[in-house]
């Protein structure tokens, strides 16, 4: 990737935190590893961190205390190595092309036209109806990995 600032996807940040899914725990962990050790800067958007929250603390079936939760995003918010994206009313229009013109989820599409804006074309995701978006690259780090089960 060169040095190019990819973005984190919700569910890479809840596995970090999903101690039923351990392979993909532990991968995720490798990964956002390099950002805290400085080795890499990646982005987030607030959308990340809020389904991130939601999905650790009440939607896994192990769910996580909400204060570890809040202290992640907080960390995230404030370590100058993750940079943190928003998106806008004008966001939200180019959600809607995209939702049209690739077929993808619309809140997929809100985190597409977030990443454009602000100029990042990789995202580090399972999920891989972002592959459908032609100057996006979707990277599954989970591809190819053996299970340690």
């Amino acid at each position: 990737m060169n040095g190019e600032l990819a973005l984190i996807d919700s569910n890479i940040l809840t596995y970090v935190f999903d101690a039923d899914e351990p392979d993909k725990q532990m991968v995720c962990r490798e990964l956002i590893g390099d950002c805290w050790n400085r080795k890499r800067k990646y982005a987030v958007s607030v959308q990340n961190l809020s389904e991130f929250y939601v999905v650790v603390t009440s939607k896994i079936k192990t769910p996580i205390p909400k204060k570890i939760a809040s202290e992640f995003v907080s960390s995230i918010v404030k370590f100058h190595n993750w940079k943190v994206i928003n998106f806008d009313a004008d966001t939200v229009l180019s959600a809607i092309e995209i939702n049209m013109e690739y077929g993808i989820h619309y809140w997929d599409a809100v985190l597409a036209a977030t990443m454009k804006e602000h100029g990042i074309f990789s995202i580090y995701t399972e999920d891989q109806h972002f592959s459908k978006i032609p100057w996006l690259v979707a990277l599954n780090p989970m591809a190819g990995r053996k299970s340690l089960k």
